[in-house]
């Protein structure tokens, strides 16, 4: 939870949800940011006229830049689908915001506009202008209503104590200070270390949803409470404890090892694969310190532990959380892993899919995603492009598991992930997938399998299913190679 940027990037996913048949298309194409929230982005960029604050031009100049440089990124990330208006998720979430708001109209005299956000990053946002964001991370990641609605409260805070106006003014008179000339000056004439110098006076300037910067916590968290006092929803302070200690979701080891998760299907699998080749000659052993159990807490966010110990005393005892419904938490995970797969971002999307096996979740929608991310790979070994599509993260920052997963996708030769594609192609779980999942598998055998490598040929199979699928979520898709 943070004002305008993003507090904790975690994204561990620790519910568990019971099974059920995916009958329909999570969502639809049109519920995209840059469909749905075109008439507010347009107004909104014609709206937000940045006001005259200053009498110096240069501190007016610079204030207007930042201003205008957080309209553009608000406006290009609603027009980069960075949003999603699913009326499921949208509708609970904004039933908290309803019930803050009715009973705090003297500070709320106006309802928020409310946006959900595609991140896994377990975090709400706020923009200004009444404006806050809710990611899908932190839908997955919270154990209840209570601690939704903590979070919704707290930027709600921000936005009413004016928390991001705050800081773009503040931004502005040191961007255009005397002081910061001369530290701008000094970093340019040193001869050392000059781009780590730069960026810590340049740190702040720009507008992101991924940068930590923390400012007015203790405000926001107190005036939080208070509104969830009067709103009648119990305040636990343990949950400021649960993002602190929340441990990235790569970190977190599978049960079982991961030749297993590929054998199930009945797909051949070399334990070689798993270790590092050595000068391309031998499989050798790796060893290091296995990251899966350890907590980052007070490494990286011990503003938690203390906003933990200032608010613990106005916990309310005896609460039993109001559980969030396992279906709407189930949608918003596998929202997410469709937005990483979209993104090619292959290797944490199976990672999840295999914490979901784990936790004994048998829906074959999660069947058919296994099945899209290896004919991804081996679309993208066909174009050059594997590394790429995996994402290799360091092994310092992943768990044991993380790490045998990527090697292996990594020096899988490519006639075994052929192999992979054929097999899941005539896998026995698409009977029972509806016929948006069965279109896109004809398209994804174009781009895995098909001889034919044309670009021409890809946007064929990619116009045959956009023609019959114009609704579906997976057009987001499709559309890159119709293009």
């Amino acid at each position: 939870m943070h004002g305008f940027k993003p507090l904790i990037t975690v994204l561990l996913t620790i519910i568990s949800i019971p099974v059920f048949s995916q009958s329909r298309s999570l969502y639809s194409f049109q519920d995209l940011s840059h469909l749905y929230y075109k008439k507010q982005k347009d107004s909104l960029a014609k709206a937000w006229t940045c006001p005259s604050v200053y009498k110096e031009r240069s501190t007016q100049k610079k204030y207007k830049e930042i201003w205008d440089d957080r309209t553009s990124f608000f406006t290009g990330a609603i027009q980069g689908d960075n949003y999603i208006h699913d009326t499921e998720v949208y509708t609970y979430v904004d039933g908290i915001i309803n019930q803050i708001v009715q009973a705090n109209k003297q500070l709320i005299p106006v309802k928020p506009m409310l946006l959900i956000d595609r991140s896994a990053s377990v975090n709400a946002y706020a923009i200004g202008n009444n404006i806050i964001a809710v990611n899908l991370g932190l839908i997955v990641f919270s154990k209840s209503r209570e601690e939704l609605s903590l979070a919704i409260a707290h930027e709600m805070s921000h936005n009413i104590l004016t928390h991001p106006e705050n800081a773009m003014k503040q931004r502005a008179e040191w961007l255009s200070s005397d002081e910061y000339q001369k530290s701008l000056n000094a970093v340019l004439d040193s001869k050392y270390e000059r781009l780590s110098r730069l960026r810590k006076v340049l740190e702040n300037y720009s507008f992101s949803r991924s940068k930590h910067q923390r400012y007015h916590e203790s405000d926001a968290d107190s005036l939080a409470i208070l509104m969830l006092k009067k709103s009648n929803i119990a305040f636990q302070a343990s949950f400021f404890l649960r993002l602190d200690s929340a441990d990235n979701i790569y970190h977190q080891p599978l049960k079982h090892p991961v030749k297993n998760y590929f054998t199930a299907y009945n797909l051949p699998f070399d334990d070689s694969w798993t270790k590092k080749r050595t000068k391309g000659l031998s499989a050798k052993s790796y060893n290091f310190k296995d990251t899966s159990t350890l907590q980052d807490s007070l490494k990286t966010h011990p503003d938690c532990v203390e906003r933990f110990n200032k608010t613990r005393s106005q916990s309310v005892a005896g609460v039993t959380p109001t559980p969030i419904p396992a279906q709407l938490q189930d949608k918003a995970n596998k929202m997410i892993i469709w937005n990483m797969y979209s993104n090619m971002s292959l290797t944490p999307c199976l990672y999840r899919i295999f914490l979901e096996k784990d936790k004994g979740n048998t829906d074959e929608w999660y069947d058919f995603m296994i099945s899209n991310i290896i004919s991804g790979i081996y679309y993208s070994d066909r174009e050059l492009r594997r590394f790429n599509a995996i994402g290799v993260v360091q092994k310092e920052y992943i768990s044991k598991d993380y790490y045998e997963l990527q090697t292996m996708l990594e020096q899988i030769p490519r006639e075994q992930l052929e192999q992979y594609c054929k097999i899941f192609q005539n896998a026995g779980f698409w009977k029972s997938l509806p016929s948006g999942e069965k279109a896109l598998k004809n398209l994804m055998f174009t781009l895995a399998l098909d001889p034919d490598l044309s670009e021409k040929n890809k946007a064929k199979a990619a116009k045959e299913f956009t023609a019959g699928n114009a609704n579906s979520m997976y057009y987001e898709f499709a559309r890159i190679f119709e293009e």
